[in-house]
């Protein structure tokens, strides 16, 4: 995404043989400088216009590096090249660039492809046992929590920004096109009752976007656009009268996904989900003490070492002699989340003590001042860099 605005700014179009070399020595710049590989959000405009081909071309500069891709992938659902396509994808640029990939908060999202994890588990299993590299990692939550901007509005209608997008509602025929659009999103989202304004502090939040649309006796895509043209679809924070949480995920298919060794834990947290606070005592207290999708070692490891290994850290991740002291004692009846949709920020219970880097961060549940954190950078072989 940033290489993209750097170079071509906010538009549709693929790099010429400049701008795409330009964007190569961005990459092997960053990858000097000690970012870990290359990750893509080919889901969203305007990376949604890049090919597999660009794609290719700049992750290999870091798999020259020692990097890895990491991809918001392009569909998990019916948008485009379809979930199984668009895992094919993933493998793909992992195997012409020859790094490993990794496949951030992996689902079968919408009403068209529910039913299908053990149809990614099988793709992924295959690659693996060829010997690719491939991993992902899961929010334990059924809702995602995009702006209402990306969970309806076509992309072409929002490349160029709000003020593209109601250029283009006023135009009657690109007009017409976008309700069609948004309507048929609607669908593979399994309609307004799945969509739950979150919002904070508009009249319409905690509310789904049926109940409103009903309150204002209008079409619910006639709802969507009111609430957007109020509220933007530029501002991605919490309090944008554009987020949402969008209840698209099928548990079967959560509960699958989960139990893969390959599999680890993640927050994705953005403001206005309680994915961002609550994600890993939600997950426990869900998923293992309660409905025992996974047992207590599976949640530590894949929370914990498994993550560490997968990103290539070192050094982390286990509780060995000579490791960075990074740990967590959680009171096993009490670790639990309390945030929800509408209130994503409330802090979960349950945390003991939290040491980081051997620093005391959580005495007896009491927060300490201290900021022992500390920027990790990614190491690159012997002679890849000047």
């Amino acid at each position: 995404g940033p290489l993209g605005m750097r170079v071509l700014g906010q538009v549709a179009r693929p790099p010429d043989a400049g701008e795409l070399r330009q964007m190569q020595q961005l990459v092997a710049k960053a990858m000097c400088e000690g970012a870990f590989g290359l990750s893509t959000g080919l889901f969203y405009a305007p990376q949604s216009f890049t090919s597999t081909d660009e794609v290719v071309a700049l992750a290999t500069e870091a798999a020259r590096r020692g990097g890895r891709y990491d991809t918001h992938q392009r569909d998990e659902s019916s948008y485009s090249l379809g979930l199984m396509g668009s895992i094919d994808e993933v493998l793909e640029i992992g195997r012409r660039a020859g790094m490993p990939v990794h496949i951030a908060h992996i689902k079968a999202l919408g009403v068209d492809v529910h039913g299908q994890a053990g149809a990614i588990v099988a793709r992924i299993e295959q690659a693996r046992a060829a010997g690719q590299q491939a991993t992902a990692d899961q929010y334990p939550w059924l809702a995602w929590g995009p702006t209402r901007g990306a969970a309806l509005l076509p992309h072409w209608a929002v490349d160029g920004g709000r003020k593209a997008l109601f250029a283009h509602l006023d135009t009657p025929a690109d007009a017409a096109k976008i309700r069609s659009a948004m309507r048929e999103n609607l669908r593979r989202r399994g309609g307004a009752d799945a969509l739950l304004l979150t919002g904070a502090g508009w009249p319409w939040t905690g509310r789904t976007l049926q109940a409103i649309a009903d309150d204002w006796a209008i079409d619910p895509i006639e709802a969507a656009l009111r609430i957007i043209g109020e509220g933007g679809i530029d501002n991605d924070g919490a309090q944008s009268a554009s987020r949402l949480a969008s209840f698209n995920m099928a548990r079967a298919d959560v509960d699958l996904l989960m139990q893969q060794p390959w599999v680890v834990t993640a927050s994705d947290g953005g403001d206005g989900h309680p994915r961002q606070y609550a994600t890993f005592p939600e997950k426990y207290a869900r998923f293992v003490r309660q409905d025992k999708v996974i047992d207590l070692q599976a949640f530590i490891h894949r929370s914990s070492g498994l993550t560490a290994t997968t990103m290539g850290l070192q050094d982390r991740g286990f509780l060995r002699a000579g490791q960075f002291a990074d740990v967590v004692v959680f009171d096993p009846e009490r670790f639990a989340a309390k945030a929800d949709y509408v209130h994503p920020k409330v802090l979960s219970e349950g945390v003991v003590h939290l040491f980081v880097n051997g620093t005391q961060m959580i005495d007896d549940g009491q927060l300490a001042q201290a900021l022992p954190g500390r920027v990790l950078q990614h190491r690159p072989p012997a002679g890849t860099c000047p």
